[in-house]
């Protein structure tokens, strides 16, 4: 088993019978999805909101049951993965594009579990790029005040065959390699002032234990807020 595996396998610990579980996307919380979707067919009662397209069709090939928030107000408990935890479980999501669907899942849930592997602890967040989510009516104009923020250059994410990417939503990512961000509250901040933006990838204060793992073993970190 893997690391990504270890994490993903150890968070479904936290899914209690009866739940409301926001999905995550990513790599290693597929492994979460899948684990959950074995619980499910061995007689669990969950049901699960997830935060792309991509995590809808693994959690309903798995037998999984969707809810939408036409239907709920608030989740149980929210599993999703993170491109970098830094101290106090600040985190920078949205590599996997998906980062306003995330940010939207976390804040409904009464808890929410970071998993990822042992690579993504970091001292300082920073060394990830930072997606940036933007409109794409003049998202160039939205690009260089995002620039002035994070003192990087923005970089519009393209997709695989050289288009420009668009989210579920149908917005821009802009990546920005900003290097060390030393004070992320107050980045996330002035980066959602910014008219054209919609949503940043820094989620500081959001988390409330993080499962980090290696090959070998998991690690367990419960937030101080």
């Amino acid at each position: 088993m893997n690391a990504k595996q270890r994490a993903g396998f150890k968070a479904v610990e936290f899914v209690e019978d009866g739940m409301i579980v926001g999905l995550g996307t990513g790599s290693t919380a597929f492994w979460m999805v899948e684990r959950l979707g074995a619980r499910v067919r061995a007689g669990m009662r969950v049901r699960g909101v997830p935060t792309s397209r991509r995590t809808e069709e693994q959690a309903r090939s798995l037998g999984i049951p969707l809810v939408t928030f036409a239907e709920v107000q608030e989740l149980d408990l929210a599993i999703d993965g993170a491109d970098e935890i830094g101290p106090g479980l600040a985190l920078i999501k949205g590599g996997g594009g998906a980062l306003l669907r995330e940010k939207l899942v976390a804040a409904a849930a009464r808890r929410f579990v970071v998993v990822a592997d042992a690579g993504k602890k970091v001292e300082v967040l920073g060394k990830f790029p930072l997606p940036v989510e933007v409109v794409p009516f003049a998202w160039e104009v939205t690009a260089r005040r995002v620039a002035a923020v994070t003192s990087a250059e923005p970089i519009v994410r393209r997709a695989g065959d050289g288009g420009i990417y668009a989210t579920d939503n149908g917005n821009y990512i802009l990546d920005c390699r900003c290097g060390e961000i030393r004070d992320a509250e107050r980045m996330e901040r002035e980066l959602k002032m910014l008219t054209g933006v919609v949503e940043c990838g820094l989620f500081v204060g959001v988390a409330d234990l993080a499962v980090v793992a290696t090959d070998d073993d998991v690690e367990v970190i419960i937030s101080q807020k």
